[in-house]
């Protein structure tokens, strides 16, 4: 059967058909929480006592792609900004509030050179090099360092006893109260067996857990449903969460729970965000009070140009 996805088209979809959801390389293990693979609906009052919880994300803009013209021929660069934050969420209020927002500008050039670009008004960018030329490479560099930022934010906010739904795989591995929320499908983690319990998931379920790598990078996850779809496909509103394994078995099947019966709670209704309802709304909210910190796009670059033309000419 043919479905139209519930996203707008200009984000992609929620199931990335490249590589086609094929099967994941990793090493999974689905019987470490239970061996009969049934959706798990969660009492509600597993959540009753979480009173903080603080959803983490990131954003990040290329302002303007550099070129740095040196006799061995050109080496690109890039300027980008980038923007890490938290929606803190009090339950007992119930409000939700920003926080911790935290902006970083990078000037990115490769060949592992590094070139101060003048300051733009009262934007500073930070000049950092990449050993390579690919210009896949600087924005991989500046993407890594936003996770990084991501990560220690999450960590800190674990560590004074919040509850954090962290936008994206975790990167931190010690035990920690920190999920992992994965909204974009890129691979099956999944048999056969395993992935009917999938199309059986009503809103506010979740699979059974399963042990990813456990070996070196160990992490519990899990899938569950956040809405039910009119028309939708198997996979529609399902997200994936994940926690490090070094939490143990009962504490991370605890979380698991706790996800299933809180993020149903802050899906956004199809009709409000490109994105839902995968896009929970305390993510989307920070996302745009992130990018509004970043300030507007076309301001920057056009500032970029003038005062990097500036100190161009006057070098000359």
């Amino acid at each position: 059967m043919l479905y139209v996805e519930s996203w707008a088209p200009e984000y992609g979809a929620p199931i990335e058909h490249d590589p086609s959801l094929a099967p994941s390389e990793s090493v999974i293990d689905p019987t470490v929480e239970r061996t009969d693979w049934r959706p798990i609906t969660p009492e509600s009052s597993v959540a009753d006592g979480v009173e903080a919880v603080c959803f983490v994300d990131g954003v990040r803009r290329v302002d303007a792609r550099l070129t740095l013209d040196e006799p061995e021929g050109p080496i690109p660069g890039l300027c980008g900004s980038l923007g890490v934050g938290a929606t803190h969420w009090d339950r007992n209020v119930p409000r939700a509030t920003f926080g911790d927002i935290m902006i970083e500008r990078l000037a990115v050039i490769g060949s592992g050179r590094v070139v101060d670009v003048p300051p733009v008004g009262n934007l500073k960018y930070e000049a950092v090099s990449v050993a390579g030329t690919d210009p896949a490479e600087l924005v991989r560099h500046f993407h890594n360092r936003m996770r990084k930022a991501e990560a220690v934010l999450s960590s800190r906010l674990a560590a004074e006893g919040h509850l954090v739904i962290a936008d994206g795989p975790i990167n931190e591995l010690k035990p920690q109260s920190v999920i992992g929320y994965i909204k974009t499908h890129r691979v099956n983690y999944l048999g056969p067996e395993e992935t009917v319990a999938v199309r059986d998931l009503l809103a506010g379920d979740r699979t059974p857990m399963f042990l990813m790598d456990g070996h070196i990078y160990a992490r519990y996850s899990w899938y569950l449903k956040l809405a039910d779809i009119p028309g939708g496909h198997t996979w529609s509103g399902v997200v994936r969460c994940e926690v490090p394994a070094s939490l143990g078995i009962e504490q991370a099947a605890i979380y698991a729970d706790i996800a299933a019966v809180l993020l149903p709670q802050t899906a956004p209704p199809l009709h409000a965000d490109p994105r839902a309802p995968q896009n929970l709304v305390p993510i989307g909210a920070l996302e745009r009070e992130l990018r509004r910190n970043l300030g507007d796009p076309g301001l920057v670059y056009r500032a970029l140009r003038e005062s990097i033309g500036q100190s161009t000419n006057g070098a000359a």
